[in-house]
Formats: C-alpha cells, structure tokens, sequence
C-alpha cells in the first residue's frame, strides 16, 4: 500500500481512496483489460429498436456466465476478493463502451462498489442513468439485501437515475450455485430496484 501511496495512485491519508478521477477509471480498466478482450459480447444484442440499453438483459446474461465460468475467471484476477466486481466491470466495460460510459464509486473497508451506466437517450437526446449497487454477501442475505437497497435509493437519488439494480456476491464456499443464483424485485420508497443474486 506505501508503494501505490507514494506513485499517487492512492490518497496519502485513511480511508483507503484512489487519487484522483482519472485514476478512478483507468485503474479498474488497467485491472480488466484481458478479461474484457477476451469477452465475446456484442452492444447491439443489448441496444432495442429505440437505442436503448436493455441493462437487466445485459446482467442476466452476466448472471449466466459468471455461473458457468467465475471460478476460471476469478482466479486470473490478483485481487481475489475483488474478482467478482472487476470481472462485472470487464463484462459491463465490453458492451457499454461506444455508445455511453461507465462512473465508478469505490466504498473501501466497506464492501461495496457503485456503478453508474449513462447512456445517450436517443427519444429527446439527453442521457439515461442507470446505477448498480454491488455488495459481498456479508451478515445474512437479508440484511445484506436491506443494506444494499438503502445504497441503492441513496445512489439512484444522487445521481438522478432511472433505474437500479444491486447484486450481491456470495462468495460461500461449496454453497450450490441454484442457492446462490436468483433475480427478484424489491420496492423501496416507491423505488422498484431489481436484485441479482450471482
């Protein structure tokens, strides 16, 4: 950590933040960029007829290969316990680039990362935001899920969104993965944020 603080790549005072804004998008890119060149997904299976991002299709599709192949692409990052985050970014990273980008808040010590996908909307020519709560199962799924959907208002209010999603990593050894694997709905301050188990 004294190495990376004295390259400037992290703030020299506690909490744990990356230095700057610029190093906030090219460390993770950095971090994935073999994962996501190697990755096989294509924007328009993810773009409508109107030009609109279909994020909860993209993420179901994450959903699938992360089942299928977390374990063989976990392993390549060096950061374990970050894999999981860094792999949904690379997958994320490979479709959303071109046509809208990705903001990134880190919530270091506190298990967290935050997404915000903002895409070109193409009916009146502004932007669409959509934001992804990430979190480590941690305490219980319910109470992980509780606290997440907290984050997730408090992120989708910040940033203006129109969409949420939170997905919770579990990372249980020798859980099977049709216990950890599911999609449902939650409702929240008249909010509607869908919730990915992976």
């Amino acid at each position: 950590m004294k190495y990376a603080r004295d390259l400037g790549l992290i703030a020299l005072e506690d909490p744990i933040a990356i230095a700057n804004p610029i190093y906030r998008e090219v460390i993770p890119r950095s971090l994935t960029y073999t994962t996501q060149a190697m990755l096989t997904e294509e924007q328009a299976w993810y773009v409508d007829a109107n030009g609109d991002l279909l994020l909860a299709d993209l993420l179901l599709a994450f959903q699938t290969f992360f089942r299928q192949h977390s374990e063989h692409w976990v392993e390549r990052f060096d950061y374990r316990e970050a894999g999981p985050q860094l792999l949904l970014q690379a997958f994320l990273q490979r479709v959303v680039n071109g046509g809208g980008r990705i903001e990134r808040e880190y919530g270091l010590g506190r298990m967290r990362t935050d997404l915000l996908v903002i895409w070109p909307s193409p009916k009146d020519g502004g932007e669409t935001r959509l934001v992804i709560e990430c979190k480590v199962l941690h305490g219980g799924l319910e109470r992980t899920v509780r606290e997440g959907l907290d984050q997730t208002l408090a992120y989708m209010d910040r940033c203006d969104a129109s969409e949420g999603h939170l997905i919770v990593f579990d990372r249980t050894a020798d859980k099977p993965w049709d216990e950890k694997v599911f999609r449902r709905e939650e409702t929240s301050a008249q909010r509607t944020i869908a919730v990915w188990g992976m």
